[in-house]
């Protein structure tokens, strides 16, 4: 059995359902443990009686944790939301008796099992991800190398170190702004593999995949399979998780996909299917409570200057991918207008690639 933890409220319904779903469809031997942020999110998860998940209200973890309940007074809510991130990975290993957790972001999708991933930590005891940036978004020097998204601790000496360590630093100082090399939880990530023994960097190229890296990949699917060429190396690899940051529901029942280059074969193979799976699990949850939302509220579209910086992001990262390949080639790359679709149209784009 995998073990993994997240945490989410009813903002972010949709999407922990939707990474819950994809892991048992590609990991039917793993076990999720779940920290329900409010209690809209925690009454409708026990309501659900997921096979494969545990359920954890937020009042359970504070009240085995009085520092982290005290920390919660000096932070917005998502500044709380890092701050618990390494309380939920250690509450579930101690509570759980587990050998091994790895902690998973809420807007992680998995397209094949994580298992090879996992193999990766052989006799290592901390399983780190790099943000592998494509250099026109290289974000390093703010957000750091390591992403949070996907983490793995082993209950051994190493990892509990590791873990201790980042959860006292976390409740010390954990906020939305850059100070003092710090950043959330996720810039103390940078020095790990010199400051602690035991720690791997994830190298499978499948595992980790964001807006802010995809720029760098071709995909292509085989029957059931997403599979990935680094433009670069040639390298092949199968997708595992896609990290679906910064995708945002607008009003008139459109999607903003972020202010990042997506190119439309990666919006046919990727995009679509998530945002299709997510409108399913809306269109479940509304039976079950018809005034709830599950993708957060909608946000206003974008006003003009917004979307002509967006214009001039995608334009840049455009023509530096062109450069990578024959014009030819790169013509299917293009991206004319800023990333905001009609939901309607993604979900048919899903179904014509079924």
């Amino acid at each position: 059995m995998l073990n993994f933890c997240t945490l989410f409220d009813s903002n972010y319904l949709s999407r922990g359902l939707a990474l819950y779903e994809s892991l048992m469809a590609s990991c039917p031997n793993s076990h999720l443990y779940i920290f329900a942020f409010d209690d809209v999110c925690y009454q409708i998860l026990q309501r659900l009686s997921l096979t494969n998940a545990t359920i954890i209200a937020l009042e359970e973890l504070e009240s085995s944790d009085n520092a982290l309940l005290q920390a919660k007074k000096t932070r917005t809510p998502v500044e709380y939301c890092w701050t618990c991130t390494p309380a939920i990975i250690l509450y579930s290993i101690q509570k759980f008796h587990l050998n091994v957790c790895t902690y998973l972001d809420a807007d992680l999708y998995f397209f094949s099992s994580p298992q090879v991933l996992l193999d990766e930590l052989s006799q290592k005891s901390i399983l780190i991800t790099s943000h592998r940036y494509t250099p026109e978004y290289n974000q390093e020097k703010a957000s750091g190398k390591y992403c949070v998204q996907f983490m793995t601790f082993k209950n051994d000496t190493n990892g509990m170190i590791a873990l201790n360590w980042w959860h006292a630093a976390c409740i010390d100082w954990c906020y939305n702004r850059v100070e003092d090399g710090k950043l959330g939880d996720q810039k103390y990530l940078d020095d790990w593999p010199v400051r602690f023994d035991g720690v791997h960097e994830l190298e499978h190229l499948g595992g980790g995949v964001a807006p802010w890296n995809v720029q760098q990949y071709e995909f292509f699917k085989t029957k059931d399979v997403v599979a990935g060429k680094k433009i670069s190396s040639n390298i092949m690899f199968e997708l595992v998780f896609y990290h679906f940051h910064s995708l945002k529901f607008l009003t008139n029942e459109r999607v903003h996909l972020g202010g990042y280059f997506i190119c439309h074969t990666t919006i046919q193979l990727i995009y679509a299917q998530y945002i299709t799976h997510l409108e399913k699990i809306k269109m479940n949850l509304g039976k079950i409570n018809p005034l709830l939302d599950p993708h957060g509220k909608a946000k206003n579209v974008y006003n003009v200057g917004v979307r002509n910086k967006i214009k001039q992001n995608i334009s840049f990262v455009k023509n530096s991918i062109m450069k990578l390949m024959h014009h030819s080639q790169a013509k299917k790359y293009c991206l004319r207008k800023p990333n905001i679709f009609q939901i309607k149209r993604i979900v048919e784009q899903a179904m014509n690639h079924e």
